[in-house]
């Protein structure tokens, strides 16, 4: 029996019963825990943060995409535990598939600004950018923004509803065939959006482990929290980036080889498995803020011993905490309970 068929516009549409059965509590589990872990960022942010610089700017920026965009996943598990049927209407398909791509360029694009940010400042330290304060930030910021917005502006102005044994695909990236400009470009941006700033910042990891490793004397452990930090970016986009822009590649491929549908069944179900990855940045992107500045970590252990009651001799006198003391934090403040959290 058949588990595809072809639409009045000649698309490719795929039954997919196991991502209908495995998604939707995937993207709950994404929901609730970025959701945890953005709004202690945020809240760390606006309200416990001293000394504001460039990378808590681009960080926030960071933040409050997440934090947005999260709510588009109970949408996106309902539309998965109806078997791929969208019931919110044409209005909601295109914010929902907008917001969803924003949120990848801007993810994308400020861990690449926080980067490039670390790179000047601990390999060319005399740089004039450096001396630049908030308001270059906040332009930076703003440009990226609009980079961002004018690049996918395009989802807000197209339908995107492809009909199957009736029921309503919301669907921006399915296989159609022939050729379309705003599917090329679509699928274009999707993958230079990834491989450009993968190289940028890879350039930044390598040149700041360079730094580290010909420096002697490293002030305040400065260039070893810069190392951890774009590390952790890298770690973000080998995790949450590059499986589904491969599997993006791999459709491309196949379309320049074959024109019937039956061809493209396991490459679909790849991508639109490894998309969900995608929206994990939204939870790993808290371990960035926490390694991105001593600022942040610092207000984050004074909040955390000020919760629990500890002199700020004592903790002075602890171990730095771990970002899995972090992350239980994040449940104890979420849950409203921080008495039970016990640090060994």
């Amino acid at each position: 029996m058949a588990n595809f068929t072809t639409t009045e516009d000649h698309c490719c549409a795929f039954e997919s019963p196991i991502l209908d059965h495995v998604l939707p509590p995937i993207l709950v589990l994404e929901f609730m825990f970025g959701l945890m872990g953005n709004v202690v960022a945020l809240w760390m942010f606006i309200l416990n943060m001293d000394t504001w610089k460039p990378n808590s700017v681009y960080l926030t920026q960071l933040a409050v995409a997440d934090s947005i965009v999260l709510f588009c996943l109970p949408f996106r598990a309902d539309y998965y535990r109806r078997g791929k049927h969208w019931i919110h209407g044409d209005a909601m398909c295109r914010i929902m598939l907008f917001m969803l791509t924003v949120n990848r360029g801007a993810g994308i694009f400020f861990l690449t600004a926080v980067a490039v940010d670390r790179y000047l400042k601990i390999v060319h330290p005399m740089n004039k950018i450096n001396r630049m304060g908030l308001n270059y930030a906040l332009w930076v910021s703003l440009g990226l923004w609009g980079m961002i917005i004018a690049a996918t502006g395009y989802l807000l102005t197209n339908k995107h509803f492809f009909y199957r044994n009736n029921q309503t695909q919301c669907e921006s990236f399915n296989i159609c065939m022939g050729f379309s400009p705003l599917s090329t470009w679509h699928n274009t941006l999707y993958v230079t959006q990834f491989f450009l700033p993968t190289a940028i910042v890879t350039f930044c990891t390598v040149c700041i482990t360079w730094q580290l490793k010909n420096k002697t004397i490293d002030t305040g452990g400065k260039i070893k929290r810069a190392v951890q930090f774009v590390m952790a970016v890298a770690l973000i986009f080998i995790i949450c980036f590059f499986p589904s822009t491969v599997s993006r590649i791999a459709v491309w491929i196949l379309k320049a080889w074959y024109n019937e549908c039956h061809y493209f069944k396991e490459a679909s179900l790849a991508f639109y498995t490894s998309v969900c990855f995608t929206y994990f940045n939204s939870v790993l992107n808290p371990i960035v803020y926490y390694f991105s500045s001593s600022a942040f970590s610092g207000n984050f252990q004074k909040l955390f011993n000020r919760l629990l009651g500890r002199k700020e001799e004592e903790w002075n006198l602890s171990c730095n905490i771990s970002y899995l003391q972090y992350f239980v934090f994040e449940f104890c403040v979420f849950a409203g309970d921080s008495s039970k959290f016990i640090v060994n």
